[in-house]
């Protein structure tokens, strides 16, 4: 699903009123309804609603979305903030609609002041003072009655975004004056704040409405971001040959696992092997060799000629991909050879954990990358990478995008949402993983699955987005099985199976 800008929004409302065509009021009584659906699903009549509508239309919704509650006998109170004597054209219709119905509690339309009404923990307040088209922070008034929503013990439903929160960039927004949601129905397609963590305890639960704006545009309109669904990754599936082998099936390389880190090691080799790779070697100290041949007892065991850590960059010639990282460590010796490594590397490589470390601890290194090399940093990885702390999530993935493009390379920006940022600046957030996944070995998982898909014939581009899917996916029927709390790495890769068949079938 592509995610528009807010003035790629404004021209898909205007496309479509003027190619379905309907009316702009039309089409927000057409939100209205669909608004007003979920509410009425989620609470039931007897409860008391609060909405606040601001002056543009987002206020109009509100105020269509007050109607027809206290239609289906709510009791609806209602405060439309008209401080500047200028409101909307379809505002101004669905005040007048409102009045002249005569059905809710309470109308009261704020010019100066007004007494705040009593938010009880019964009361349901409904937001709508501004949308998706702030471009600025709240101050005053508003600001004071954002803070007076959120201290009180009310649920929220904020109508397309909660006031206060921009569409996409809040890195100076002021959070305090920011509605906090329990749930937000927004409309037609996520907006591009509502994929970062740090706007997660303002959002609530999401939920997407359908309002049938203009498929022609979405389909012709060209997307910088866009959300990675289930039917897009079962078109990315190659089908496995019935007369394949082995040696048709792809070989990868996995450098990994200083001594003491032999799990690291283990989990990304699993991982490779259930991704579909025909066969898998693993380069480790021999220290590890014990443990990696009882574990793993289907990879290939090479071994450094250093007994307890990675010194030596060995020859890709005759592998499909590697991947290097995973429990490594960052000793000098390593850094000299992982650089060494990358530098002689003749086949597609993944980056990831203590690699991405030395990377960002030889920062004239970062320049010698070579191109379409795929690196997976966690936030703080990335911010060790980038040379500098983020201010928001807004701000490390603009970051990600730059580098992406300057160096030719992809960037998966690991998270709830991970983000793989590509060479051409477009970026695809996965939707499937769920927090059971924060635990340690998670990462080496997921650089397992995208080195083996590698190996296995997927382009970069397409690995990283399977590879994030199935790790997510997998994730998700692992915490089914055993419950996020108690979910561990090895989980995820139990559940690989279950999550291509899903995929398969």
């Amino acid at each position: 699903m592509k995610i528009f800008t807010s003035s790629q929004i404004h021209e898909l409302d205007s496309f479509t009123i003027e190619h379905e065509p309907v009316q702009s009021i039309d089409l927000m009584e057409r939100a209205a309804k669909v608004m007003t659906h979920v509410i009425m699903e989620r609470w039931d009549n007897h409860t008391p609603v609060a909405v606040f509508a601001g002056p543009g239309n987002n206020g109009g919704d509100a105020l269509a979305v007050a109607r027809m509650l206290a239609k289906a006998d709510y009791p609806v109170d209602v405060y439309l903030f008209n401080i500047h004597n200028k409101l909307s054209d379809d505002c101004e219709i669905n005040k007048k609609r409102l009045v002249e119905a005569n059905c809710v509690r309470h109308f009261t339309e704020v010019t100066v002041n007004f007494d705040l009404p009593d938010l009880t923990a019964r009361t349901l307040v409904v937001d709508g003072l501004f949308g998706s088209g702030l471009n600025k922070p709240l101050t005053g008034g508003f600001a004071s009655l954002v803070k007076y929503i959120n201290q009180s013990p009310s649920k929220v439903v904020s109508l397309d975004m909660p006031s206060g929160m921009m569409a996409e960039d809040n890195t100076d927004n002021v959070w305090t004056n920011i509605v906090k949601a329990d749930m937000t129905l927004t409309l037609q397609q996520k907006k591009l704040a509502m994929m970062f963590a740090d706007c997660q305890p303002y959002l609530g639960e999401v939920r997407v409405l359908d309002i049938r704006l203009s498929q022609d545009y979405i389909d012709n309109t060209d997307a910088q971001f866009v959300t990675v669904e289930e039917n897009d990754v079962r078109r990315m599936l190659k089908p496995r040959p019935d007369f394949a082998h082995k040696g048709l099936m792809g070989y990868a390389l996995i450098i990994a696992g200083q001594y003491g880190m032999a799990g690291a090691a283990v989990l990304a080799t699993k991982a490779c092997l259930r991704s579909g790779v025909g066969k898998v070697a693993v380069l480790t100290p021999l220290l590890n060799n014990d443990i990696m041949q009882i574990s793993v007892p289907e990879a290939i065991l090479q071994h450094d000629a250093e007994d307890r850590y990675f010194s030596e960059a060995t020859d890709t010639e005759g592998y499909d991909a590697m991947a290097i990282g995973p429990g490594l460590g960052i000793r000098e010796q390593t850094s000299i050879a992982l650089i060494s490594q990358l530098r002689r590397a003749t086949c597609p490589v993944v980056v990831d954990a203590d690699a991405l470390n030395i990377i960002a601890n030889h920062r004239a290194w970062i320049q010698q990358l070579p191109h379409d090399i795929i690196l997976t940093p966690h936030p703080r990885e990335f911010d060790r990478l980038s040379g500098s702390i983020s201010n928001s999530d807004y701000d490390r993935l603009n970051k990600a995008i730059e580098l992406a493009a300057r160096l030719q390379v992809y960037i998966l920006l690991k998270g709830h949402y991970s983000a793989l940022c590509c060479p051409d600046r477009h970026v695809y957030f996965n939707t499937t993983g769920n927090s059971g996944m924060a635990t340690a070995g998670s990462g080496d998982v997921l650089t397992g699955i995208i080195t083996g898909l590698l190996a296995r014939g997927y382009a970069q581009r397409v690995a990283c987005l399977l590879g994030m899917y199935l790790h997510g996916l997998a994730g998700d029927i692992a915490a089914k099985a055993v419950g996020k709390e108690s979910l561990i790495a090895s989980d995820i890769i139990k559940s690989l199976p279950m999550a291509f068949h899903r995929l398969e079938e």
